[in-house]
């Protein structure tokens, strides 16, 4: 039963929060653009949200950034570089230590002002209340992992996820057995990381799409005419 259900989360899982992710975001996109936003209660608690807001979305970025470098690049490209993987362990530990605990003050004034303040409450859907709530124990479960962390400094534990996140995208039908005797914090960070990708679609999450990156790169200004007084004969 134990390995069917390890076969079952970390072999075939991945692949439905994948397509649901990718698919459910294109159709969203093409017939319901009205809804592709991200509320905005910004009039009220001005001051908690915007620390809250900033310190979550600096941290949640770093984070994310992490996990995508850290679990996706091939362990021979680190190899090549002279990075070991117990110098990588603790990198990941005290750069996403740091960041989790801004994301962690962040998300927390944001359910805070969320949850207690009943103008907010009122016109919150139950998916922004419900998402956030995920991210925050999501948060918490990756902030429970660095313990855990700490007693494999060697990195042997950060290898075995490197290759299950590879060999899923790789179509590797033996993956999930590599993480089949993780601790069950890390499975659990795993599983509820799969979720967030699996409701992404069907939350305010999609913004992440709509993330004006783009304006790094511009290569002019925008144009804006000055504004000149009317004379009488106009």
């Amino acid at each position: 039963m134990a390995s069917y259900i390890n076969h079952a989360v970390y072999g075939w899982y991945p692949y439905l929060c994948l397509t649901v992710f990718l698919l459910g975001s294109v159709i969203r996109f093409d017939r319901e653009q009205y809804t592709w936003k991200s509320g905005s209660s910004q009039l009220l608690r001005r001051r908690q949200l915007r620390w809250g807001s900033n310190l979550f979305h600096v941290g949640i970025l770093v984070i994310f950034v992490g996990h995508f470098v850290g679990l996706l690049t091939p362990i021979a490209v680190f190899d090549a570089l002279g990075i070991g993987h117990g110098f990588k362990q603790g990198l990941a530990i005290v750069a996403g230590g740091i960041a989790g605990l801004m994301c962690f003050v962040g998300i927390a004034l944001l359910t805070h002002r969320r949850l207690f303040d009943p103008r907010i409450r009122a016109t919150s859907s139950f998916s922004d209340t419900a998402i956030l709530l995920i991210l925050f124990a999501q948060l918490l479960l990756g902030l429970a992992t660095i313990p855990i962390s700490l007693g494999h400094m060697d990195g042997h534990e950060m290898v075995k996820f490197m290759n299950w996140a590879q060999g899923i995208l790789t179509l590797r039908g033996d993956a999930w057995m590599l993480v089949a005797d993780a601790h069950p914090i890390f499975k659990a960070h795993l599983a509820l990381g799969m979720t967030i990708f699996l409701l992404f679609p069907f939350t305010r999450l999609v913004h992440i799409w709509s993330a004006p990156v783009w304006y790094l790169g511009r290569r002019g200004y925008q144009v804006v005419r000055t504004r000149r007084t009317l004379g009488p004969a106009e």
